[in-house]
């Protein structure tokens, strides 16, 4: 039965269309599946090895690795119940918005790593984005004052 559970479990994480990423404890990708994939355009063999720079976008970098460090250190972080929303970057370049949620890894009380479950929210995004553009517009043309 575990064997049959453990072929399920990969099967799962290989053919997701969200994204599962896990790092190590020093930020190392070591697990990258299709929806990663899609998500950000690196296929698993150029993604493995690799820091989670890849995907961070340079002026929020310092900000991830002191999140980053301080989970490592503290063993605990508040996404694990609530998802993040940051922006990304894929391997062309262009800048995406995700949501994540987190799942720090352990072996015998040793925090192993994180995991992050990814979902790509770009276009959900971008729509928000112009529907509170059309209704400021719309508030200037009629002159209503919100705060």
């Amino acid at each position: 039965m575990l064997k049959w559970n453990e072929k399920l479990c990969k099967k799962i994480v290989e053919n997701s269309n969200e994204g599962i990423i896990f790092s190590d404890r020093e930020g190392i990708i070591r697990l990258w599946n299709r929806g990663a994939e899609l998500i950000f355009g690196y296929t698993a063999e150029e993604a493995l090895g690799k820091m989670l720079d890849i995907i961070i976008p340079d002026k929020h970098r310092a900000r991830h690795w002191e999140g980053y460090m301080r989970v490592m250190r503290e063993g605990s972080t508040r996404y694990a119940n609530e998802m993040l929303s940051v922006p990304a970057i894929r391997k062309d370049g262009k800048r995406i918005s995700i949501e994540f949620s987190v799942i720090i890894i352990r072996e015998n009380d040793r925090i192993d790593g994180v995991a992050a479950i990814i979902r790509d929210v770009t276009s959900r995004w971008e729509k928000e984005k112009e529907m509170k553009q059309y209704i400021a517009t719309l508030e200037d043309k009629l002159g209503i004052k919100t705060a």
